[in-house]
C-alpha cells in the first residue's frame, strides 16, 4: 500500500465538479498500489453520499454507483488505527486541534511512514507539522 487515503480525496474523485488532475493521478496510484484507511472511511463516505441524496444533489442510484466504484479499489482498513484512537490519534488531535476522526488518517500515515492524501487544509497543516508527506492538492 502506497498511501493513506482520506474521505475528502475519495469524494473529490466521486464528484466530477470537485475532481482535479491531481486527484485523478492519485487514483491511478491507488488503483495500482492500493491505499490504507481507518475503519471509519467507509462510514464517512457513505454518510456524505447519503446526505447529498437527502439534500437533492444526486439520486440514490448515483450514491450506489459511487460506492460500487470505490469498493473496487484495493483499499485496506488499518486495524491498528482502532487501537490508537485513545492514544496516538487522540494526542495528534489535541496537538493539532483536529477531530479524532481526521487524526486517525494522520496517525496511520505517521506510523506507517507513508504519504497522506487529503484535501482538508487543517489536516494538511498538521501533517506538514508532523513531517508526513502530502498528496492530493
Amino acid at each position: 500500500m502506497s498511501l493513506v487515503l482520506d474521505s475528502s480525496v475519495a469524494l473529490a474523485w466521486v464528484y466530477a465538479d470537485e475532481t482535479t488532475d491531481a486527484v485523478l493521478r492519485l487514483f491511478d496510484d491507488v488503483r495500482l498500489y492500493g491505499a490504507w484507511v481507518p475503519g471509519l472511511w467507509r462510514w464517512e463516505i457513505a454518510n456524505v453520499l447519503q446526505m447529498n441524496v437527502r439534500r437533492g444533489r444526486h439520486a440514490g442510484d448515483f450514491r450506489d454507483g459511487a460506492l460500487a466504484s470505490l469498493a473496487l479499489l484495493p483499499v485496506k482498513v488499518d486495524a491498528e488505527a482502532d487501537r490508537q484512537a485513545w492514544s496516538a490519534a487522540l494526542h495528534l488531535a489535541e496537538r493539532h486541534r483536529l477531530t479524532v476522526y481526521d487524526a486517525a488518517y494522520l496517525e496511520i500515515a505517521s506510523r506507517r511512514k507513508i504519504a497522506l492524501a487529503t484535501l482538508d487544509q487543517q489536516l494538511r497543516a498538521a501533517a506538514m507539522s508532523e513531517g508526513v508527506q502530502l498528496l492530493g492538492a
